[in-house]
């Protein structure tokens, strides 16, 4: 079959049946929705599942390693994103790519939600990693393949798809946190599984049928001599891993931690080896150098920031079940909160204050903050969520804190990440060089990663600083590095060449 045109894709799928959108929107919102519900649901209760006692129908490990599992969870999903962008690229296409990397979130789900024990769980862990990176990157790129790239529908059809992700996310904690709590953690991780099921299967019936001929077939597929080449590179590299887990495991450190620090050093390596590749690459000139040189200290501000909005469902999950107040009774309200339910806090805000922060940037017009501005804002209300936590404790005068404290905590570090997330994939695309417009994007989602892969040592340091310096310490490191952003934002702006 010879390769399709961009116009010709898009005229093979039906532009309008979804709220004046391509019909195809509405089947990858359904999809989408019913993914993130499967996925924020049963994070919502896995950090309870790890370190909650067998008696209470969890694995029984100790918080540490529980927490670091989760961080190491978050960044290997963000950084085989990478891997399902290349696999889409040279291999099945977006289409076949996001489909199999849904019937195998699907199947982790079901693994997870059968009672047997910390080997479910790891094979589950595997499956839902590497189905989510194949499906993550790949499904937002079919949705911009709905479009002509002059469409002027093209920004409002992914405000409605993200509107599915803050969706799913926001109602899923609530369900099953409930259901964990009244009848036990697999039952509610068979209704993640039941979304996901939903999901897969709306896919394969409608696909075919809504999204036309967009994104069927790789857009650079590998030739004979290439298949040759990286089957040589995957198999290596399969086999070098395997000789290296083994030797752990022989002399005895093939533990959780020890995984945790190659998280760790390949959240680091990753990134700046991707930087290198551009910065030296022959094919940008010199002012694309300078605009990734630019792009150093945002990269460093964001992953700063991803590190404590990431700690909401970690750090902060374990504070919400152990040091909060959530039986209400003790303020005259007749009601136990789940503290799984705290994980719809970030996405309520995101919905509530999403329009008004974009309405506050359009209404400023020309004061409208530079991009290292924004940057920097975001960073300090990060910082800035963590030092409420620690005056919430130095004011505390009861054992449990009052659960206000807890939620002024995320909204905190909500308008912190509406100020810095969109803006980060924005100036990701602006200061993108033209040789590799695609792959900024993809750098600027390792900052996610790079961000859990710290957050999976730097757990270690509760327990010896203890919750309220923890707090104290990583928001002062946030409200500095900020600090110093904003008196490198002159030399910022200098370098990043006109881009606002």
């Amino acid at each position: 079959m010879s390769k399709m045109t961009r116009e010709e894709m898009v005229e093979s799928v039906p532009q309008h049946g979804f709220f004046g959108h391509p019909r195809g929107l509405g089947i990858l919102f359904f999809v989408e929705f019913w993914e993130r519900f499967s996925y924020y649901g049963m994070r919502a209760i896995l950090l309870y599942y790890l370190y909650f006692t067998v008696t209470q129908g969890g694995l029984g490990l100790d918080k540490v390693t529980a927490q670091q599992i989760m961080a190491m969870y978050g960044s290997l999903i963000f950084m085989t994103g990478i891997l399902g962008g290349w696999v889409a690229d040279r291999l099945f296409g977006s289409r076949r790519s996001l489909m199999y990397g849904a019937i195998l979130i699907m199947a982790g789900h079901i693994v997870l939600s059968l009672p047997f024990g910390l080997g479910a769980f790891l094979v589950s862990m595997i499956l839902i990693i590497i189905g989510s990176g194949l499906m993550k990157p790949n499904i937002s790129n079919v949705v911009g393949g709905l479009y002509h790239k002059n469409d002027s529908r093209l920004d409002a059809g992914f405000v409605i798809f993200y509107m599915s992700v803050n969706m799913g996310a926001l109602l899923s904690p609530l369900i099953i946190d409930k259901v964990r709590l009244n009848i036990g953690f697999h039952e509610g991780f068979s209704i993640a599984a039941f979304g996901m099921f939903l999901a897969v299967i709306a896919y394969l019936f409608f696909q075919k049928r809504n999204l036309g001929e967009v994104e069927n077939h790789p857009s650079n597929p590998l030739n004979t001599e290439e298949k040759k080449k990286y089957t040589k590179i995957f198999t290596y590299s399969a086999i070098l891993i395997i000789i290296l887990l083994s030797i752990l495991y022989f002399i005895g450190q093939l533990t959780f931690n020890s995984i945790s620090l190659i998280v760790l050093v390949l959240g680091i390596i990753i990134p700046i080896v991707y930087w290198l590749i551009m910065y030296k690459s022959p094919d940008i000139d010199k002012v694309e150098k300078g605009r990734l040189l630019a792009y150093v200290p945002l990269f460093l501000a964001g992953v700063l920031f991803w590190s404590i909005q990431e700690q909401g469902s970690n750090v902060l999950g374990v504070f919400a079940e152990d040091s909060t107040q959530l039986d209400l009774n003790a303020y005259g309200i007749n009601f136990v909160i789940p503290a799984g339910w705290f994980q719809s806090i970030n996405p309520i805000f995101i919905v509530m204050f999403a329009p008004v922060i974009s309405f506050l940037w359009q209404k400023l017009g020309r004061f409208n903050p530079s991009t290292p501005l924004k940057f920097v804002i975001g960073l300090t209300l990060a910082g800035l969520s963590f030092i409420v936590m620690m005056i919430a404790m130095e004011l505390q005068t009861t054992e449990l804190m009052n659960p206000i404290w807890l939620v002024l905590s995320f909204f905190i570090c909500v308008i912190g990440e509406l100020c810095l997330s969109p803006t980060g994939s924005s100036v990701s695309v602006k200061l993108a060089p033209s040789a590799f417009s695609a792959q900024m994007l993809s750098l600027w989602f390792l900052t996610n990663a790079t961000a859990q892969g710290i957050n999976g040592q730097l757990v270690k340091l509760i327990e010896p600083l203890g919750q309220k310096y923890y707090f104290g310490l990583i928001g002062a490191i946030a409200i500095v590095v900020a600090i110093i952003v904003l008196t490198l934002t002159p030399k910022i702006k200098k370098l990043m060449q006109g881009i606002h």
